[in-house]
């Protein structure tokens, strides 16, 4: 008996690795496929020894665009790089861990922890790169998850004015989704996130991606344009993940100090997002602080850059406006 216990224990001991191996190596094989049919569109810039990938287009005064949670610098690009262009000089951003940008520090990478780079930490590198680009003063616009981001940014480096879309920037009730919860967690990212990229079917990430745009529609071929499976390698799900994990104890800390931006600042929210409510974000601060415009999005969803380009495009105006009028010094 003791002998076809061991037999058994061996044979699922020997199971378990082959499937771990083939598991690597699939994560390998889809990460390299990806990696090779969406390659970098900009340049990269040394950040304390980590590569932060920035497109740099246009001409004019600096605006800095930065992304939401799972995305990278194309979904930016698409949806306002010919509306901004011909004015700004405008300087897309992958956020750490996300595109073609590394992560902040090797800790970070390891498979069994929670840590993540904090929205602190990542406003200050975004900003040393497109310092070391030659921006100055820059109007920073943040999508969703990049709301915080510009937020932060506002707070700690230079700004001429901050515009923020469908931003998450006040606490939250509740928690935040389970999938976020299980692969943000020590186990989650160690085990889950290389399952979740070798195996995830390519119509649930298409499924995903186009469901952030409800009530609306994605733009056709949203998925391939955007370099939607850069968002499904291993390092970008831990990353993603742990970051939305430990995101409402930042922004808790982060409001606190709201009060402290004098900068113009733009908020623009769709009334039907559901993803980041109105009511809970764009809608008190504006009450709050009387250097935000709120701009409600009548029936608009989580992704107005991409369906209603020309107001996100005309409240940057409106920035830059704001900006030019306040006196010097």
């Amino acid at each position: 008996m003791r002998k076809k216990v061991l037999t058994a224990f061996l044979f699922l001991t020997a199971g378990a690795i082959a499937f771990a191996m083939f598991t690597d190596r699939r994560a390998d094989l889809r990460e390299a496929a990806a990696e090779t049919r969406f390659p970098p569109s900009g340049e990269f810039v040394d950040v304390g020894g980590a590569k932060i990938h920035v497109t740099v287009k246009g001409t004019g005064p600096d605006l800095v665009l930065i992304h939401g949670a799972s995305g990278n610098i194309r979904d930016m690009e698409l949806a306002l790089g010919d509306h901004l262009t011909d004015r700004y000089r405008v300087f897309f951003v992958d956020r750490p861990g996300h595109g073609w940008s590394d992560r902040l520090n090797a800790s970070y990478e390891r498979p069994f922890t929670t840590r993540a780079e904090s929205l602190a930490e990542q406003a200050a590198a975004l900003s040393q790169a497109v310092t070391k680009l030659g921006a100055k003063d820059p109007i920073v616009l943040g999508h969703s998850y990049g709301g915080a981001v510009a937020m932060a940014w506002g707070l700690d480096h230079p700004a001429s004015a901050l515009v923020i879309v469908s931003g998450v920037i006040l606490p939250w009730p509740g928690d935040i989704d389970f999938t976020y919860r299980l692969i943000g967690s020590p186990l989650g990212g160690g085990l889950i996130a290389p399952l979740a990229s070798a195996y995830i079917p390519d119509a649930y990430v298409a499924r995903a991606a186009n469901g952030a745009f409800r009530p609306q529609s994605a733009p056709p071929d949203y998925v391939t344009q955007t370099a939607v499976p850069l968002a499904t390698r291993i390092t970008t799900l831990r990353a993603n993940n742990r970051m939305v994990k430990s995101l409402r104890p930042e922004i808790v800390e982060q409001s606190k100090r709201y009060d402290e931006l004098q900068m113009p600042i733009e908020l623009l929210h769709g009334t039907a997002d559901k993803t980041v409510y109105l009511t809970v974000h764009a809608g008190p601060l504006s009450e709050r602080m009387e250097n935000a415009h709120l701009t409600p999005l009548e029936g608009i969803g989580h992704m107005p850059h991409h369906i209603v380009p020309e107001q996100i495009s005309a409240a940057v105006d409106r920035a830059a406006k704001r900006s030019s009028e306040l006196p010097s010094g």
